[in-house]
């Protein structure tokens, strides 16, 4: 059994651990990565969430990801391959004890990177505090629900998730129509 899923009140050193996490990840893979962004809950300010910094970042080619994964180990980085199996444009790391992940990085291809739904998704909870707050309340109750069992807290997301990344899209559409 694993540990109980876990929203915290929002911490404002979240986006210092970030930029310092990012400063490592340029150090080492600084020749390979063309973007890199804090996406996530710990991303959205004011926004309680499970205490893991999430980064995106994009290589030039899924193809640079192996050559990746022994510089990320030295940052203490563990690759979980079989994660592919739901996600294959996306290599994920995850860094931290098995109980306490603290970090956990999503490398993609640069290729379609900016129109990812998980920045679609931050940058319009961003804009629109009423909708965090929703957010952050249905996290807290599926969190209480769901106990343990992070794939069904993370299931239980995914209607409020697409219903936000649908709005944002749409509202993407509308500017970029009303600017071209």
């Amino acid at each position: 059994m694993g540990a109980p899923v876990v929203i915290v009140a929002y911490d404002p050193q979240w986006p210092r651990r970030y930029e310092q996490e990012k400063a490592a990840l340029l150090s080492v893979l600084s020749d390979r990565l063309v973007a890199v962004e804090h996406m996530g809950s710990t991303a959205i300010p004011g926004l309680g969430a499970k205490p893991i910094i999430d980064i995106m970042a994009a290589l030039r080619s899924l193809e640079e990801a192996p050559t990746c994964i022994e510089p990320l180990r030295g940052l203490g980085y563990d690759y979980v391959p079989e994660f592919e199996a739901f996600i294959p444009e996306r290599r994920f790391f995850r860094k931290g004890s098995p109980e306490k992940h603290t970090h956990h990085l999503h490398l993609f291809a640069q290729s379609h990177f900016w129109d990812r739904h998980e920045l679609l998704f931050r940058d319009y909870v961003r804009a629109h505090p009423e909708a965090a707050q929703e957010y952050e309340r249905l996290k807290r109750e599926l969190a209480s629900r769901y106990g343990t069992d992070r794939e069904g807290y993370t299931n239980a997301k995914t209607e409020f998730v697409q219903s936000i990344v649908a709005l944002a899209q749409a509202e993407k559409d509308k500017l970029s129509r009303s600017s071209g």
